[in-house]
């Protein structure tokens, strides 16, 4: 069942999602060669309380962390840990807040340092991916043409789309209907309507797209060991188009 939100319901959400902004702007700041992802998960966190959220995703079907860190291979939901971040690493950082009874949800990919050319046309090109599939976010258009917008560019890169993970609606829950594929075909799948909240996340390898989730149940690489980026916004179908609410 898709919930269409209200615009009152819209604003409390785009108080939560800006929350989640500023915090994601913070963690790029703070993301240099020797600083651990521990450390900016502790940070994140602390800046979520401060101002009056809870972290959306600690204790989410067990997850036990406030921001998911996944550096170079690993596509999502890696652990934070004491190791420090070395120059040339690219680090996707996944965080979300619960805020008025609302989630907030937004990601990024950051480059530690001076990073190699094929990660920087990878972030490139994730994060051009992203904003095709924002543009489908219109009135009448379908969920495909959303997905298929992201492909396309994610392929004619070069790169490829990851099929295991996908988007997802959300509102009072992290993960509401529909289920936001980063692949497909245009002219498909459910019709958009104002009100319809997704988050759209391309996650897109520079090999291919298998992945596979290592023994802690959480964080998947890449199966052939080839980075992965990883790029998210929440975003609004209203009358006048997209309206990106996860935005500082």
């Amino acid at each position: 069942m898709i919930a269409l939100k209200t615009p009152d319901e819209l604003e409390l959400m785009a108080r939560a999602n800006r929350l989640v902004a500023q915090v994601l702007r913070a963690v790029k700041a703070e993301a240099k060669p020797g600083v651990s992802t521990a450390r900016l998960d502790a940070m994140a966190e602390a800046m979520c309380r401060d101002a009056g959220a809870e972290p959306g995703f600690k204790g989410y079907h067990g997850y036990p962390y406030s921001l998911c860190c996944s550096v170079n291979d690993e596509v999502v939901h890696g652990f934070p840990r004491p190791e420090a971040l070395r120059e040339g690493d690219i680090l996707s950082v996944d965080f979300g807040v619960v805020l008025n009874g609302f989630n907030g949800d937004a990601a990024m990919t950051i480059a530690v340092g001076q990073v190699s050319p094929e990660a920087k046309r990878l972030m490139e090109a994730t994060e051009r991916s992203l904003a095709a599939g924002v543009e489908k976010m219109r009135p009448g258009m379908r969920l495909g043409d959303v997905s298929a917008a992201i492909q396309a560019v994610v392929e004619d890169a070069g790169f490829s789309v990851v099929r295991q993970f996908v988007g997802h609606g959300i509102g009072r829950a992290l993960h509401e209907d529909p289920q936001v594929p980063n692949f497909g075909k245009p002219g498909r799948g459910v019709e958009l309507k104002p009100g319809l909240v997704l988050a759209i996340e391309p996650m897109v390898n520079a090999g291919g797209y298998e992945v596979k989730v290592l023994a802690d149940g959480w964080t998947a690489v890449t199966a052939d060991g080839k980075l992965s980026a990883h790029f998210e916004h929440t975003v609004a179908v209203t009358q006048d188009g997209p309206r990106i609410l996860s935005l500082p």
